[in-house]
């Protein structure tokens, strides 16, 4: 369940689990949002066809911004086939633009370092923090098992 944004319109603390439809209804109210949404669900199929178990979404798509430019997340890696995975899920040149173009957002391997300087977080703590401010913050976990 998505629990209530905060005052600065982010998620509270913590990993929440949310279904696809909560996540649609909770984060799809205007054309941009909706083809976010659609590259994000694209991404999510492609990641499930390879094994991939569950899918954190962040960025400004889990916001109260209206216009985001994109989606950010990470992926579970256990499990995954690289056989049967998207090379453009592993491909980050260029800014990751073979992502955003195919997707319309980047998504990285959970457990990769997200950082060159110390601390050197995860990708999955890394997203925990709201980049303005270095506040924790929420993000979502989507059960791609559940994902049809």
């Amino acid at each position: 369940m998505i629990p209530e944004l905060d005052s600065d319109g982010n998620l509270p603390p913590g990993i929440h689990d949310a279904t696809w439809e909560e996540i649609s209804a909770a984060f799809g109210q205007n054309p941009l949002r909706q083809k976010l949404l659609k590259g994000l669900l694209e991404a999510a199929r492609a990641l499930k066809q390879a094994g991939c178990s569950t899918l954190y979404i962040d960025g400004s798509f889990v916001t109260t911004k209206d216009h985001p430019g994109d989606f950010d997340g990470c992926w579970e890696p256990a499990g995954v086939d690289p056989a049967r995975l998207d090379p453009v899920l592993l491909d980050f040149s260029n800014r990751r633009f073979a992502q955003k173009v195919k997707y319309g957002g980047e998504l990285f391997v959970s457990s990769a370092q997200a950082e060159a300087q110390p601390p050197h977080r995860t990708f999955l703590d890394f997203f925990q923090t709201d980049k303005s401010t270095g506040q924790p913050k929420g993000i979502i976990a989507l059960d791609l098992r559940r994902l049809s």
